[in-house]
């Protein structure tokens, strides 16, 4: 057997063992194409995605079998060596630059490569999720991000799915939001990460429904998805599709939703979870106060994880868990002068208006009696009820009243309730009349509005309004207008009410329009539906508390609506407390207001209010206030109290759960440690550096490279740059190409195999910016900055008409695409170069059992004829740069005899496939430890059922998948060659030569 795979090995058909790396070419059917993506399937051979190459099938999009289709990935030894006849070697130099760049970074490699790159500002706490999905902790990158609300946990999902797709891991994304949060997570993953995730709302999925054929699942239609858990949690519908398709990642986001066993939702995960490489959860509330159900939601990620659901401790989940909040040390430092302090909680009292004071008398003596009396209600809890309601509004109190008398009235045994209907006519007949003018709330929020805040004609002052009752925001939204001064048309268009009761594209509508600066909105109206997830702060520093929730933690989610980051003025918090002169009167200063100054008191000495109860979740909270007031405890003795019914094990419980709630994750991981197997290999001679360049984007166009890509152009504008030229030399008339020099502005009209990909972007932005007839792009991260931000003054839309180009943008991938497929089939250029001997440019790569890169090493090898001996330079750009291939390089176009350097190709691909084998185990190390670590855990985990057992087969068998296996895939990439006109004495610098003294392999 030769050193060297033959084309039918390296093919792989029907081997079980197929290797197609992205960015290699394959031939299919007799054509030619790019492949995107592969990954192994249980019967039909490895699946792999593709892209038309040769001219027949161009740019179309194809999904071949191997178990079904020969795919032929060519024989290197077959390669055909051709000149390059382009100035300076262009399209040689942009040939290995789209190599290095569609090839994905090993598993291995455990460091960001794109965090400087993005459209977000240089936080080292926000990058840190994403270091932790990738630091080899656990078996695959899973782990739930528990931020407190408004530190950024979607800034830190698109960056974690940046560097999944880097790595050839996120080719199917799968997300999953509340309704209302859909558009804002979708808008800020394309505007941030370039991204483009696709909206399936109810409009979305009506609209591919009717596109695709009946009976298709359409999930298959799109590769990155966004979707609400209200739309997915619909199982009937949708399981069969689901347990269809296998996801490279998947986000739940607000994930303690999933934690209910037997919920739909809770189903909807235990679906997703298997089926996926990648699991991001992310809740600023993740804990519901039982050990159990936690351990459950860690057990998505990681079924072993936990072994004992109920005894564990927050160290046992380290590596799947990240939780910080504002006074976190490391956010703290790093928020300075990026997040406003928050101002504190104003209460504003109220005083009852003679018609509220005789509510107030009612539910004192009929509902709320003290001093031991009983309640009409035969409901303990129903008088709490009442009470809330009214403390709400004279509106939500009619509503509640008239829906408990038609429920008692339904009864067939009306028994026992004679008194309660009686006394729930009372209430009706004292609430029926009344109006604005009998609201003490009403008449202090306008003042507070007008005089306090500035909301009115004329100004741009904006505000938001929250209540529990969508009685009250209804109420509000008729009677607030013209109170405010407000008239006609702009009557009708300063406030927006938005509550649970509105379909997703309502929801999503009103939070777009309160978030554009030149909308007339000023005043929007909302209920609890908006206290999760949803950025209120683009346009808004003032909040107003219209009835206060009995919850710290729904206190908090509100407050968190506009105190987040990004927030560039302080917040104002305002709440109104309805104040009583009746003896015994259960008012605002009762509840309500205590509440408010112990969410105050919680956020500024423990970064959240969470923890303060014990109980983690609102209802609860809600529930086991409400039980201690009817027992006689006041607010305070209700929230310091450990429940005075504890045991030892309730007490154990809380202590176990502060362990969750305190600094968890706060700490910066370590520094990577060099990597194992740098002692220097005996005839591998080179110089070892650090491929890349280091640095920061500048208005020019220079993006930051992180030395973890090896990259032979110093910035992603500078090739695009180049490509451009090389593909399109008429670019100016036949894309209208249009460049700003000064501000770094490219626009064009897209060529049609664009506009094709442009299909993935989300259909808003592609309607309302145009982009089928032009493109406006940018590597000034300013400019592209002020486009988001002009775009959030706009009414007209909220999507910038300029996107930041990084290494993820569909226009980079297009044009990356089309400098691969300008070389021919199997074609390698032959560059002249400073050299003394030829050089031959060969990437090898290690895969594992799913397709996956294990190992990527870029290497110059030189075959010495004479003494029968090849060498081995690892580090092929620091090489090329040695070597004078750049920009300035003059092509002489000189032609060089390719047949005497094809007949020792054979010999070269053995030295290079020799030095491979001898460096795999000390390259595959800190791959193979992490994994031994997860087999020698998993050995240790017991399960009693079958379905246990079955489990943990399966992790045994994914564990041994993602070692490498298999030999190493080679392909020849190009020749260095001398100068045979180069005369000795003519000053420049001696010719390279690869056999200087051995160096150590670099990292790639």
């Amino acid at each position: 057997m030769t050193a060297v795979q033959t084309s039918a090995e390296q093919s792989g058909v029907k081997t079980g063992q197929d290797q197609y790396p992205a960015g290699a070419q394959v031939v299919v059917r007799d054509e030619e194409w790019l492949v995107r993506s592969s990954v192994p399937t249980a019967e039909d051979g490895t699946r792999i995605e593709v892209v038309g190459v040769s001219e027949f099938v161009r740019d179309q999009e194809a999904v071949f079998f191997s178990g079904l289709d020969r795919i032929e990935l060519l024989d290197p030894r077959e390669t055909t060596l051709v000149m390059d006849d382009s100035p300076n070697y262009r399209r040689s130099r942009l040939f290995l630059e789209a190599v290095l760049r569609r090839t994905a970074l090993p598993q291995s490699e455990r460091r960001l490569a794109l965090a400087d790159s993005f459209l977000m500002d240089p936080l080292p706490y926000q990058r840190r999720p994403a270091e932790l999905a990738l630091s080899g902790g656990n078996l695959r990158p899973r782990l739930l991000i528990a931020d407190v609300v408004g530190l950024g946990k979607t800034l830190e999902i698109g960056l974690t799915l940046a560097e999944l797709i880097r790595r050839g891991r996120g080719e199917r994304i799968l997300v999953v939001t509340p309704q209302h949060v859909l558009e804002q997570f979708q808008h800020e993953l394309w505007t941030r990460f370039a991204i483009p995730l696709v909206r399936l709302d109810s409009v979305g999925i009506e609209r591919i429904q009717r596109e695709i054929p009946a009976g298709r699942n359409p999930f298959t239609s799109f590769k990155r998805v966004i979707v609400s858990i209200d739309t997915l949690k619909n199982t009937d519908q949708y399981q069969h599709h689901l347990e269809q398709i296998r996801w490279d990642a998947v986000v739940i986001d607000e994930s303690h939703n999933l934690i209910n066993r037997g919920s739909l939702r809770n189903q909807l995960a235990r679906t997703l979870a298997p089926r996926t490489d990648a699991l991001i959860l992310a809740s600023a509330t993740p804990h519901n106060g039982d050990a159990k159900s936690f351990a459950e939601l860690i057990g998505l990620l990681d079924p072993v994880a936990i072994r004992d659901p109920e005894n564990y401790r927050a160290a046992d989940i380290e590596h799947l868990f990240i939780r910080r909040t504002k006074i976190s040390r490391e956010v703290r430092e790093q928020m300075k002068g990026q997040w406003a302090d928050r101002g504190p909680s104003h209460s504003v009292h109220c005083p009852a208006t003679p018609a509220e004071e005789k509510i107030f008398e009612e539910l004192a003596a009929v509902w709320l009696p003290g001093d031991g009396g009983t309640s009409v209600s035969a409901v303990p809890l129903f008088p709490y009820t009442l009470l809330k309601s009214f403390l709400s509004s004279h509106a939500a109190l009619r509503a509640t009243v008239s829906a408990r008398i038609k429920t008692l009235e339904k009864k067939d045994d009306r028994r026992g309730t004679e008194a309660e209907l009686a006394a729930l006519g009372r209430l009706s007949e004292l609430a029926a009349d009344l109006t604005e003018t009998d609201s003490a709330k009403f008449a202090a929020l306008v003042r507070q509005l007008r005089e306090e805040i500035g909301v009115g004609p004329g100004s741009d002052e904006r505000v938001v309004v929250f209540s529990e009752r969508v009685h009250t925001l209804e109420w509000l939204a008729e009677v607030l207008p013209a109170a405010l001064g407000f008239k006609g048309r702009a009557a009708r268009d300063c406030v927006r009410i938005m509550h649970g009761g509105l379909s997703d594209e309502q929801q999503m509508a009103c939070v777009e329009e309160f978030g554009l600066a030149d909308t007339p909105v000023r005043v929007l109206l909302t209920g609890d539906v908006a206290s999760e997830g949803v950025n209120l702060h683009r346009q808004c520093h003032q909040l107003v508390h219209y009835d206060v929730p009995w919850s710290l933690i729904r206190i908090e989610q509100r407050n968190g609506r506009i105190d987040r980051y990004g927030q560039a003025r302080p917040p104002e918090f305002r709440a109104l407390i309805l104040t009583s002169e009746v003896e015994g009167a259960k008012d605002d200063t009762v509840v309500a207001e205590r509440l408010l100054e112990r969410e105050d008191q919680a956020h500024r000495s423990l970064g959240t209010a969470e923890a303060v109860t014990g109980l983690y979740r609102a209802e609860a909270e809600e529930k086991s206030l409400i039980q201690d007031l009817l027992r006689g405890r006041t607010v305070d003795e209700s929230l310091d109290a450990r429940r005075s019914d504890a045991d030892g094990e309730d007490a154990r419980l809380d202590d176990f759960l502060a362990d969750f709630f305190g600094p968890v994750g706060e700490e910066a991981p370590p520094a990577e440690p060099a990597e194992p197997g740098d002692s220097a290999p005996t005839g591998t001679p080179g110089t070892p550096g650090t491929p890349g360049t280091p640095g920061t984007e500048s208005s020019a166009g220079r993006a930051a490279t992180s030395s973890v890509l090896p990259r032979l152009f110093d910035s992603t504008a500078h090739f695009l740059d180049e490509a451009l030229r090389e593909v399109y030399p008429d670019a100016r008339d036949r894309l209208d190409l249009d460049r700003d020099q000064q501000s770094g502005l490219l626009s064009f009209r897209p060529p049609s195999e664009l506009v094709h990909r442009l299909k993935a972007l989300p259909m808003d932005y592609l309607r309302e910016q145009r982009l089928r007839e032009r493109l406006l792009v940018t590597f000034n991260r300013r400019l592209a900055e002020h486009s988001l931000q002009r775009a959030r003054e706009s009414s007209t839309s909220s999507w910038p008409e300029i996107s930041l180009l990084t290494d993820l943008h569909p226009v980079v991938e297009w044009l990356t695409d089309k400098v691969l497929v300008g070389m021919g089939r199997q074609e390698a250029p032959m560059i002249t170069a400073n050299v003394a001997e030829p050089v031959y440019l060969v990437q090898g790569v290690y895969s594992n059992k799913l397709g996956r890169p294990t190992v990527v090493k870029w290497m110059g090898v030189t075959w010495l004829e004479t003494a029968k001996k090849g060498l081995v330079d690892d580090d092929m750009v620091s090489l090329l740069r040695r070597c004078g291939v750049g920009p300035t390089m003059a092509n002489k176009l000189r032609y060089r005899d390719p047949v005497p350097l094809h007949k020792v190709l054979p010999d070269v691909l053995d030295t290079a496939e020799a030095f491979l084998n001898t460096h795999r185990d000390a390259w595959d190390e800190p791959l193979r430890e992490p994994i031994e670590q997860y087999k020698r855990r998993l050995g240790t985990w017991r399960q009693p059922t079958l379905a246990g057992e079955r489990t943990k087969e399966r992790l045994a068998d994914l564990a041994d998948s993602l070692l490498t296996t298999g030999r190493p895939l080679l392909r020849v990439l190009a020749v260095l060659v001398p100068d045979l006109d180069r005369k000795k004495d003519d000053g420049g610098p001696p010719p390279v030569s690869l056999t200087a003294p051995a160096a150590s392999p670099s990292r790639f």
